[in-house]
């Protein structure tokens, strides 16, 4: 939508329901439970990315992505309330096959190696690079449609998942690709 003359954006009903939203609004609830079903399920699948790694500085950054989270479903639940609407996730395909290719990483590598560890970094930067297109998308749209609460939460976020995608290729490039590259 254009801003109106005023620079503001023009009035919206902030509840999601059908009835009463346009079709920008329908676009923009739906890819809010899309996230809230994807970070649901990291906060799932995180742990066995942990579990796997030997890195102690690769184990530490999913562990503390994986309390970022948790802080992200919270988040998304507040969205949710402050579009007076109830926390519904719909399944989200991209996420899904995304941990199930880190799932696959993990079997065919041999425990304990450096390439493992590469591999759990590569799988989760493509899960970091997921989340930053969705949340910087979704920043977009609550920003167009006036929801300014709504996309001061989504930025924060946004931020947070930049931080971690650079925060895993510092320890790739810093080391494990290196260990990694040594292995027989």
């Amino acid at each position: 939508m254009k801003k109106e003359e005023s620079g503001t954006a023009p009035k919206l009903s902030t509840k999601l329901n059908k009835e009463d939203s346009s079709p920008l609004q329908e676009l923009f609830a739906d890819g809010i439970r899309d996230l809230y079903w994807a970070e649901n399920h990291l906060v799932k699948s995180l742990p066995k990315m942990i579990s796997a790694a030997t890195s102690p500085e690769l184990v530490a950054a999913i562990e503390s992505h994986l309390v970022e989270t948790k802080d992200h479903v919270t988040r998304i639940e507040e969205i949710f309330t402050l579009l007076r609407e109830k926390p519904i996730a719909k399944k989200c395909d991209a996420m899904e096959g995304l941990t199930k290719e880190g799932e696959g990483i993990i079997e065919e590598t041999e425990p304990g190696t450096a390439t493992r560890d590469a591999g759990i970094i590569l799988a989760s930067q493509k899960v970091e690079h997921y989340e930053i297109a969705s949340y910087n998308g979704l920043f977009q749209l609550a920003t167009t449609l006036g929801l300014t609460e709504v996309a001061d939460i989504l930025e924060k976020t946004l931020s947070e998942e930049k931080l971690a995608d650079s925060k895993l290729s510092d320890i790739a490039g810093n080391e494990i690709n290196y260990k990694a590259a040594e292995e027989a």
